[in-house]
């Protein structure tokens, strides 16, 4: 626990170094965001609760603290909350579509032995849940570019605000591009990171390729990347073209 506090402490002490009084509201915004889980997952212990739901009006929260509180209300926090809530639509339907045809709902083979003392019926419905897992998995990357990108479209449209609605579209492709590069690859070493634990008893029962690509959880986290990654590049042109209309009246 003391590890813990001093981490804690030096992050906060050198987020408001660098960021100043927004390094110190994006600090805040953790303690929000970790409160909005927790609540979501508390009120998923209902049966009668719907987890979908539940992870979308959390995801919503999530981005309004996100964006609204860390850098306040602006043109360029509604535009990258607008693509956020856009995405998210146009990502839903292909989210539940993925997760029922490929059946990666409740725990695997290489998990069931650790819960095999506890009962399953837990009154929750898996596929909901798996679909919540996804959807959670995803917010952070989809918050992260739509601002990535709303706010260097900004400051390109103050300094030139001779440009057209499709110059200035085209800037902000140029930049998602940039960056849509190295945030799939977050989003792969990420996934490496935290299983490679599970990489290496793979490599120790001797798993084949075939073995490994089938399994539930490796199956799992990868169709959360994947999924992950599609919305990073659904919000691309999406924030582009709303952030575009926005600021460009004629």
């Amino acid at each position: 626990m003391n590890v813990l506090i001093v981490l804690s402490l030096i992050l906060f002490i050198l987020m408001v170094l660098i960021g100043g009084k927004k390094g110190a509201r994006s600090f805040i915004a953790l303690f929000f965001n970790f409160v909005v889980l927790f609540f979501a997952v508390l009120f998923m212990t209902d049966p009668n609760a719907n987890p979908i739901v539940l992870i979308l009006i959390a995801c919503t929260l999530i981005s309004c603290v996100n964006l609204f509180f860390i850098n306040e209300v602006n043109i360029k926090t509604i535009t990258a909350f607008i693509s956020t809530i856009v995405t998210f639509i146009i990502l839903l339907f292909f989210i539940v579509l993925v997760t029922e045809s490929t059946m990666i709902q409740g725990f695997g083979v290489e998990e069931i032995d650790d819960f095999s003392t506890f009962s399953l019926f837990i009154g929750i419905d898996f596929m909901k849940l798996a679909v919540a897992v996804i959807i959670t998995s995803t917010i952070g990357a989809i918050v992260d570019i739509a601002i990535s990108i709303s706010s260097p479209m900004r400051e390109i449209a103050f300094h030139n605000p001779k440009l057209g609605r499709k110059e200035l579209f085209h800037s902000g492709i140029s930049i998602g591009r940039d960056i849509l590069g190295t945030s799939t690859n977050t989003l792969f070493f990420t996934f490496f990171g935290g299983y490679l634990a599970l990489l290496i008893m793979f490599k120790d029962v001797s798993y084949s390729f075939g073995q490994i690509v089938n399994s539930k959880v490796f199956s799992a986290e990868m169709l959360t990347i994947l999924v992950a990654g599609i919305g990073v590049a659904l919000t691309i042109p999406i924030t582009a073209i709303i952030t575009a209309f926005a600021l460009v009246r004629k």
